[in-house]
């Protein structure tokens, strides 16, 4: 077969396969690699003698493993990348805090209470973990009633208390929400909870609300920063160390007041408390002889003021010489 200079493998396979359709069907390869129809003959790359394979051609119909040219880089870096969490909105977060149960995450509800750290709970929520121990690591400090502060809030007036939206509960004196913006302290002598606006404004040592005296110690701030949590918990532990030594001294807290247990008189300390009844003397009947009585005479009536120095014996009854 001749072919002219200008020939290319084109014109080889419409003289192999006349019919167009055909011919586009098959390609040429040569040592295994395949050649463009346009590849011009002669070649440098095909020398006398080579073997041209020809080969049909098989098209994909797609899921054959083979590639269609339109995927990218990023295609695939899309599929296999891990996917973030989605971020946590701040201002939820905070509202989340100062509107829920710290341990139930339901909304607040009356009657509510907070513990040492300044954590705020719905109080049946809070009574019932403990029955059934079923407290988190981060409240296993709260042991029973006694580490719990009953505490008084007061709700915006006109708001339901099951509303989902926005703050319940306000100040009872600047009007301000508890909706986290604002810092708020509970009081622990009466439970009033009030906005620390108001304690600034107002230098008072009693309650503005019940007017009922408190030290600086009654101020319990809730849902405090890290360093005001730390400080609750340094006071929390040194409380518990306290009550601890007291104890193990046996003394008694009173109205805020300590009883060492001194014992004066006949004073004796039973169970950590004072009691009168000990050193009491045995009764005694020449103690309280009459004036004129000799007291070996008056003490003869009670039996137990002298020994007999006489003796029974099976058979007998001893009796004084004289008298037998």
């Amino acid at each position: 077969m001749g072919f002219s200079a200008n020939n290319t493998l084109r014109h080889v396979k419409s003289s192999l396969l006349p019919d167009p359709l055909s011919s586009s069907s098959f390609y040429f390869t040569l040592n295994g690699k395949p050649l463009s129809d346009s590849t011009l003959l002669p070649n440098p790359q095909i020398s006398h003698l080579s073997t041209l394979s020809h080969l049909p051609r098989i098209s994909g119909g797609g899921g054959d493993g083979g590639a269609t040219g339109a995927e990218s880089r990023d295609c695939y870096l899309k599929m296999y990348a891990v996917k973030k969490p989605d971020k946590v909105d701040p201002k939820e977060k905070r509202l989340g805090k100062w509107l829920n149960c710290a341990f139930s995450y339901e909304p607040l509800r009356e009657p509510c209470v907070i513990e040492k750290l300044g954590n705020i709970f719905n109080k049946g929520a809070l009574v019932e973990a403990l029955l059934g121990k079923k407290l988190p690591k981060e409240f296993r400090h709260i042991k029973g009633l006694k580490d719990m502060i009953n505490i008084k809030l007061l709700m915006i007036p006109g708001k339901q208390s099951d509303a989902a939206d926005g703050a319940m509960f306000q100040c009872p004196l600047t009007g301000l929400e508890f909706n986290g913006k604002y810092k708020f302290f509970a009081l622990r002598n009466c439970g009033h909870v009030v906005s620390a606006k108001a304690l600034k404004e107002v230098k008072s040592s009693a309650c503005l609300v019940c007017h009922k005296e408190f030290v600086e110690s009654d101020k319990m701030v809730i849902n405090g920063s890290e360093e005001e949590v730390a400080a609750l918990r340094e006071r929390m532990e040194e409380e518990k160390s306290k009550t601890v030594k007291e104890k193990k001294r046996g003394t008694d807290v009173v109205d805020g007041k300590k009883d060492c247990g001194k014992l004066e008189g006949n004073e004796k300390l039973e169970n950590g408390k004072k009691s009168n009844n000990g050193g009491v003397k045995k009764f005694r009947a020449v103690d309280v002889a009459l004036a004129n009585a000799t007291k070996e005479v008056y003490a003869s009536i009670f039996t137990s003021s002298k020994k007999s120095d006489l003796k029974e014996t099976f058979t007998c009854r001893s009796l004084p010489l004289g008298l037998n």
